[in-house]
């Protein structure tokens, strides 16, 4: 089942995907744009504890230097890291 976030749900979102780095902020916000909406609730889920990790460690995960241990938020890198190829 798809996840239909309200406005307010986007915007606390798109405050937390600004990470101030460049790179992270581009990758984060483009798929807030563009695929976060087609997320499940358990995808959803994994969206918000990839956004607790530290920006470091995301980069490397969106960087596909490293992968989380944690399946779905890994599966979450795996949609961003496609979005951003696209």
């Amino acid at each position: 089942m798809q996840v239909l976030p309200d406005a307010t749900e986007i915007n606390r979102l798109r405050w937390q995907c600004r990470r101030g780095m460049r790179e992270l902020d581009l990758l984060l916000l483009q798929f807030l744009d563009t695929g976060y909406a087609d997320l499940d609730a358990t995808g959803a889920q994994a969206f918000l504890r990839l956004l607790d990790s530290p920006d470091a460690v995301l980069l490397e995960w969106l960087l596909g230097r490293q992968r989380p241990s944690d399946k779905e938020v890994a599966d979450v890198v795996q949609r961003i890291r496609g979005a951003a190829a696209t």
